[in-house]
């Protein structure tokens, strides 16, 4: 089934536009990567609009180049700034930033790009090799199962979503209560629609993405106090020599892939925790003259490698199961869905085509990132000049002129606003925006299953029992929540012990 898939991908794949919008995206995802404050998910968010509207390959080519080159472009401003351009790139300032200081900055990013895209080509050889395998495996799930994976998701996101498991829930909740404005698929009435035409689809999720994290972001950029400064940001050359300086950590480069893929596949861990995880166990397993955290070179392969194949790895329970790795594995989801290809086991069946087309993109991205990465790094540090009163303005008109252009109406436009004005209350109050995405999108999956579950049952809810599969989900669903509870309970001791 996977060679198969893969030829049969290679004819969807072989096109100069689709090569042409992966250079693009990965353009496009190194720059929201390296600009403060936005990141690929961001850049996800923005280029949407119009992803919907290409061809599905077309679509995917762009928005994989975006999350590809995003997930690495953070260490520029990391080693340069000394600020992360995402949360991903945080670990990568400890060793990044003091190379620079060292007057190694060309080779701290060319370091960086390097292990990027050598830990995304780790990813994607264990997406390719595992998703098919796991698919196989699902394709034995009924409704219990696929009900459970999806609690298990939203168990996940949440559990990992800031400080508060329970905003984690509650926002996941407000998620799946959005899932269920408009038309019931089952019994094709109509809930919560208010007699309005407008919402018997409920409401488009890219104007909910767009409002929840563009609006509500450009709010809080736009009141920062950094909105006129421009950086003084010296001119960057990496050489292609960086990838023998990686090479030359390959124990280290292999370890820590491993790892982001690890937490990549496991839902709702990301990229943040993979880094840190293999930085720690990279210092740990150290030599005695390697001294981590004053410019070794060590700790960017070990970051950077670990964030970039957290990629593959979280693309494998997307495309295997459609239960999203992360927020901007969901988003892909959504995409795959609003062209009516639904994630999990059928996709591998029924089309193949597609699935064969996402590896070849993803690894072709992860390629072309290794020579954009480090020819263009020039252009990053001019975007990096630029003041963000200028910026700002420019995806704001993006995010109204793509949000009208879905279906050319105020209506959406309107949504987008208003989702922007709930991310900002949210925001405010600590509450995570990730989980909405996801019970928004697993929503669906969880409610049909539920049903068809107890429609199924003749004893009600020891459906989810008597199914060891199910049961196994139950149980990791019931460890997941134990184990936050007495992470939690270890935090409250330790405040009430340092006051």
């Amino acid at each position: 089934m996977l060679f198969e898939a893969i030829a049969q991908g290679y004819d969807l794949f072989a096109s100069p536009f689709v090569f042409a919008l992966i250079i693009v995206g990965l353009m496009f995802g190194l720059i929201v990567g390296a600009l403060p404050g936005l990141g690929p998910l961001m850049g996800i968010v923005l280029i949407l609009p119009v992803a919907i509207n290409l061809q599905p390959i077309t679509a995917m080519s762009l928005l994989l180049g975006i999350y590809v080159g995003g997930s690495c472009g953070g260490s520029i401003s990391a080693i340069l700034l000394r600020i992360p351009g995402t949360p991903l790139a945080a670990a990568t300032l400890f060793d990044g930033y003091p190379m620079a200081q060292k007057g190694r900055a060309a080779d701290a990013v060319g370091l960086a790009v390097s292990s990027s895209a050598l830990g995304g080509l780790f990813g994607g050889v264990i997406l390719i090799l595992f998703a098919p395998v796991l698919a196989v495996f699902a394709r034995k799930f009924s409704p219990p199962e696929f009900t459970l994976l999806a609690i298990t998701g939203l168990v996940a996101i949440a559990s990992v979503s800031g400080e508060s498991f329970l905003k984690g829930i509650l926002s996941g909740a407000f998620g799946l209560l959005l899932a269920t404005i408009g038309t019931d698929q089952i019994s094709m009435g109509y809930r919560f629609t208010f007699d309005s035409y407008h919402m018997l689809d409920g409401f488009h999720l890219v104007s909910i993405v767009v409002g929840l994290f563009a609006i509500s972001e450009m709010v809080f950029q736009f009141m920062g106090k950094d909105l006129t400064d421009k950086p003084d940001i010296p001119l960057v050359r990496p050489q292609f020599r960086s990838v023998l300086l990686a090479l030359k950590h390959w124990k280290n480069l292999l370890r820590s892939s491993a790892i982001g893929t690890f937490f990549g596949i496991l839902p709702g861990a990301g990229g943040v925790v993979s880094s840190f995880a293999a930085y720690a166990v990279a210092k740990n397993a150290a030599k005695p003259h390697e001294r981590y955290g004053e410019g070794e070179e060590g700790g960017v392969v070990a970051t950077e490698s670990a964030n970039n194949a957290t990629c593959g790895g979280a693309l494998v329970p997307s495309l295997a199961l459609g239960i999203p790795g992360d927020p901007i594995a969901a988003l892909l989801i959504a995409t795959l869905l609003i062209f009516g290809f639904y994630p999990g086991p059928t996709l591998f069946e029924d089309q193949p085509q597609i699935v064969g087309g996402i590896f070849l993109v993803y690894l072709t991205s992860n390629v072309a990132l290794l020579v954009l990465g480090i020819l263009m790094t020039p252009l990053f540090v001019y975007v990096l000049r630029i003041r963000k009163s200028r910026l700002i303005p420019v995806i704001l008109v993006l995010c109204v002129v793509g949000t009208f252009a879905l279906q050319s109406s105020i209506f959406d436009l309107w949504a987008m606003l208003g989702f922007g004005l709930v991310g900002i209350v949210l925001r405010i109050a600590n509450y995570p925006l990730a989980p909405i995405v996801i019970g928004t999108i697993l929503g669906p999956l969880l409610e049909n299953n539920l049903r068809r579950s107890l429609l199924l049952s003749d004893e009600g809810y020891w459906i989810f029992v008597d199914r060891p599969v199910s049961l196994v989900l139950i149980v990791v669903n019931t460890g997941l929540i134990l184990w936050v509870a007495y992470s939690t309970w270890q935090k409250y001791k330790a405040s009430r012990k340092s006051a």
